[in-house]
């Protein structure tokens, strides 16, 4: 009997060590992200105020529902109300959450216009999404280049490859030639599909917007921190639309202006766009 206890209180101890280990992973994280833009941050704060709101509300009703349970139980000779309804009740449950929404609105209606004002971007980038690959313009500056799988990825995706995927880096989110733009610049991005319809996700940015054939959608956004942030194309695109990642490297601005002159300079012709 003993023994069957023990064995019993394995599988429990276990999943309390995990527990336990979880916040020592830095990855791990039960929140939105932060992101590192502009964009990514307002974003993040209004999550974090309507989670707030749900927060208190829950609160609220489930110690309403635990103090009715407890208080007004037979054991204690309550009587059930003979009434129907309670004007007063459906009152307060109507007028709160009405003033809650319109509260929401109040805060959500000016970012959402910010999210959509272009007005007053220093650059654009013209993002065209292809079967199963992204090509980048940097409109008005003459280059352009595609951007798909990197080779250790691609081939470690094949069938009987020999590779194992946990050895290769960044596995299915790494390409050959990343996205590079300047920290501290608003960005105005134009993205539109070649072939079908693709969606261009980024989190670290709070992006994700769809690449149509034959429309052209915009938007805008400004890295706020040098690195590399990655993302994947979130719209079903094909049989390897699972193997078209996005990477965006931001560097500070002058080596970005450093980078784009060498990469102009070092373009072939068929790499330049057309003025």
């Amino acid at each position: 009997m003993h023994r069957v206890a023990t064995t019993a209180r394995q599988p429990l101890a276990g999943l309390i060590l995990t527990v336990l280990a979880l916040p020592a992973q830095a990855a791990w994280e039960l929140n939105m992200t932060q992101g590192v833009t502009s964009i990514s941050h307002e974003a993040y704060d209004l999550h974090m105020l309507v989670l707030w709101i749900c927060t208190i509300v829950g609160i609220g009703v489930f110690a309403v529902m635990i103090y009715a349970i407890a208080t007004f139980r037979k054991s204690k000779g309550a009587v059930p109300a003979t009434f129907s309804h309670s004007t007063y009740a459906e009152m307060i449950w109507t007028i709160i959450p009405t003033l809650i929404l319109i509260f929401l609105a109040y805060e959500t209606a000016p970012a959402l216009i910010r999210i959509e004002d272009t007005s007053n971007s220093e650059m654009t980038i013209k993002i065209t999404g292809y079967q199963w690959k992204w090509q980048y313009e940097y409109v008005g500056q003459g280059y352009s280049f595609f951007s798909t799988l990197a080779e250790s990825s691609n081939a470690a995706r094949q069938l009987n490859s020999g590779v194992n995927p946990r050895n290769v880096g960044n596995y299915l989110l790494e390409v050959d030639h990343p996205l590079v733009v300047p920290t501290g610049v608003k960005i105005r991005y134009l993205l539109t599909g070649s072939d079908v319809i693709h969606a261009w996700w980024v989190p670290a940015f709070s992006i994700k917007r769809d690449a149509i054939p034959g429309y052209v959608n915009e938007g805008w956004f400004k890295v706020d921190k040098a690195g590399v942030y990655r993302g994947q194309c979130a719209e079903l695109c094909g049989k390897d639309h699972g193997f078209m990642p996005i990477v965006v490297e931001a560097l500070p601005r002058a080596e970005f202006e450093a980078w784009l002159t060498t990469q102009k300079l070092a373009a072939t012709p068929a790499t330049v766009a057309a003025n």
